[in-house]
């Protein structure tokens, strides 16, 4: 197998991070070869969470939120998509102090995470897996959860234009597409990293995500990352390893 397909093969990635963000994983590879391989219809990616879905048109999720065309949703409509409150103005360091809070919890039985619980209850997984190949939502359950883990804080926060999704190729074309990508590793920021070609590499390229808590200001970076060693960790990366960073609408 060539391409963007290949990259679901667990053998090329370093023992500690195994995580592709695919949703579906290796073990659905036959099942969803094309569908995961091949780009949207119009080239567009998902992220934020499907009053959204709403917009699935064609194969396409749309990246618009309710509140990106300036809507605001109630308490009941948020939870009904996914958020734990509505979306709102958040600074970085709240999303952090509860990325943080996180660190340690790891796999459940069959790999399973409470991230991939909380995706899979949501109408985004099923705009996803319809995007992806037209799958189950349960497939997500004990897939590579990097993604899911970022998308968790957003909801829970109500982080505005964060991004949803399993999939972190899909996740990072949604936040350049949106003129919200950069190479900066801003607190608060989603951090994509190519662990083959690093910042030589192309979003297609990118094996997995986590969330910037501080730049130390010598090349490298404090993170916080699920599905890293199968938990949640705390770890320094070197910004050669990234191929970009998504930035979402924080609070001033």
């Amino acid at each position: 197998m060539t391409g963007r397909f290949d990259r679901l093969s667990l053998n090329r990635f370093t023992p500690e991070d195994k995580a592709v963000g695919v949703a579906v994983g290796a073990v659905l590879a036959g099942a969803v070869a094309l569908g995961v391989a091949a780009p949207l219809a119009d080239g567009s990616a998902a992220a934020e969470t499907s009053a959204q879905a709403a917009s699935v048109k064609k194969g396409a999720v749309s990246a618009e939120s309710g509140q990106a065309k300036g809507k605001t949703m109630s308490a009941a409509e948020a939870r009904s998509e996914g958020w734990k409150v509505p979306p709102r103005a958040v600074k970085p360091d709240e999303v952090i102090k509860l990325a943080k809070s996180q660190v340690g919890i790891d796999e459940g039985r069959g790999g399973q995470t409470k991230f991939h619980k909380w995706y899979v209850s949501t109408p985004h997984a099923k705009a996803t897996a319809q995007r992806d190949g037209g799958f189950s939502v349960k497939a997500y359950n004990g897939a590579q959860w990097c993604d899911m883990f970022v998308s968790w804080l957003g909801a829970q926060t109500g982080v505005q234009n964060m991004g949803w999704d399993a999939y972190t190729v899909k996740h990072a074309t949604w936040f350049k597409d949106t003129g919200r990508w950069g190479h900066k590793p801003k607190p608060g920021a989603v951090v994509f990293f190519d662990w083959d070609k690093g910042s030589g590499g192309r979003i297609g390229g990118i094996d997995h995500v986590g969330l910037v808590v501080k730049d130390n200001g010598d090349g490298t970076f404090k993170t916080v990352e699920g599905n890293t060693g199968n938990a949640v960790k705390e770890k320094v990366r070197q910004k050669s390893q990234v191929v970009g960073f998504g930035y979402p609408d924080y609070a001033a």
